[in-house]
């Protein structure tokens, strides 16, 4: 699989200066990590499941979960499960009848007319999210042979007690499939949020994840259970940054858990809940000068219509605070998320300058765009991170923009 894998080559050689790589499950975890991109959760209680997975994956889809938890009534646990089990079951054969050579070297098979064909897509990172750990070691025994269309399980609620459990149930659940199993907890309990509490959270949940390092791929962060512990919710118009409580929460969890000295991890950015029009308080968000030619007008009214202008602007908050990917509720989400994620030509310009060996023992540069100073020391870790982005998502070319990419990925 690879981003942007769903459009046509000839499409994907116009956008992009430096294309993104393919990846595969067995990707080592790094490469996965930045790979994910967003996120589609889905109930696992849908009867149509493996056709929703493959017509997602169709779509630019790359990760998805799978969820037993928070989305689905107490009572659907059990039916919901059953159906996880049969749903892996037809993936798992589809996967095998279509084989490499039914797939193209990206997402999608496609038909003479360049239409995506779901039947032939590869199935995307697929992890389950559990409500208790006993239910990670059942799931992999039932899911049988099928279980090497699973690449891990979401732990919810994590902290350092409740997460040792469902870390210990992983590695049993490994051993006993003989495949890699990777954990994503989500950080959104209580106890993280509240003042008095929130240190000695985070410091045990380092703890704990360190010591699974090699199986924790992402931390995700829960901030809708943040907003209903002090009854708040914001509106489409608003990103989690303008919720100063919740902004406080994401900033200590960056500070301890995703430093960039090699002990950090992974953070992806939280849910974007709205999907249709509101009625709206303030002006949008979206400036029209990136989209004055052709029929990029319309689409800037599309975003603007499904509120997709406040999720725009929190991708971009979210990478400015430190975050990576995003956990996505609506399809409708995924290709911003994807278009923003790209690496533009001058961010890439930048980074190749300050890792260039010549610059080794640091100093100042003007940027090759003559438009800012990069500092090689300083700037060092940010340039890494910035290739590590491109390796997976690519680099745009120098007169190819958001709009381009964002009207590339939501033309299938």
């Amino acid at each position: 699989m690879r981003h942007f894998g769903h459009i046509s080559p000839t499409a994907r050689e116009g956008l992009f200066f430096r294309e993104p790589r393919t990846f595969t499950a067995d990707s080592p975890a790094r490469m996965l990590s930045v790979a994910l991109g967003a996120t589609l959760y889905s109930p696992a209680t849908r009867p149509s499941l493996a056709d929703d997975v493959l017509k997602q994956a169709a779509r630019g889809v790359v990760s998805m979960v799978l969820c037993l938890e928070d989305s689905i009534d107490d009572a659907e646990v059990i039916g919901a499960e059953s159906n996880l089990i049969r749903q892996f079951a037809e993936l798992a054969a589809r996967d095998a009848a279509a084989g490499p050579e039914g797939r193209t070297e990206g997402t999608a098979a496609r038909d003479p007319h360049g239409t995506t064909d779901a039947a032939g897509a590869d199935v995307p990172l697929l992890f389950v999210r559990v409500r208790e750990p006993a239910q990670i070691v059942d799931l992999v025994r039932r899911l049988g042979d099928s279980v090497r269309m699973l690449s891990g399980f979401v732990l919810p609620k994590f902290t350092e007690d409740r997460g040792k459990p469902f870390l210990e149930a992983l590695a049993e659940a490994e051993s006993e499939c003989g495949r890699r199993l990777f954990a994503m907890p989500v950080l959104e309990s209580p106890e993280l949020l509240h003042l008095e509490t929130r240190g000695e959270i985070l410091r045990g949940i380092a703890r704990s994840v360190e010591k699974h390092r090699d199986r924790v791929l992402a931390l995700r962060l829960g901030v809708t259970d943040f907003c209903s512990a002090y009854g708040l919710r914001r509106a489409p118009d608003m990103t989690a940054y303008d919720v100063h409580i919740v902004a406080s929460v994401i900033a200590d969890v960056v500070n301890v858990l995703g430093r960039a000295d090699g002990t950090g991890f992974t953070i992806t950015g939280p849910v974007w809940e709205y999907f249709r029009r509101q009625e709206r308080m303030f002006k949008p968000q979206l400036r029209r000068s990136p989209f004055l030619e052709g029929r990029a007008e319309e689409l800037r009214t599309a975003l603007i219509e499904h509120d997709l202008d406040g999720l725009l602007r929190e991708i971009e908050l979210d990478r400015a605070n430190g975050l990576l990917g995003k956990t996505c509720i609506h399809p409708s989400h995924v290709a911003p998320v994807h278009a923003l994620s790209v690496v533009s030509h001058e961010e890439y310009t930048d980074a190749q300058d300050i890792l260039s060996p010549e610059r080794g023992g640091g100093g100042v540069l003007r940027s090759a765009y003559t438009n800012k100073m990069n500092e090689v020391k300083p700037h060092r870790a940010w340039a890494e991170r910035t290739l590590q982005r491109a390796e997976v998502f690519g680099v745009a070319r120098e007169d190819v923009g958001f709009v381009d990419l964002l009207a590339a990925g939501l033309a299938n």
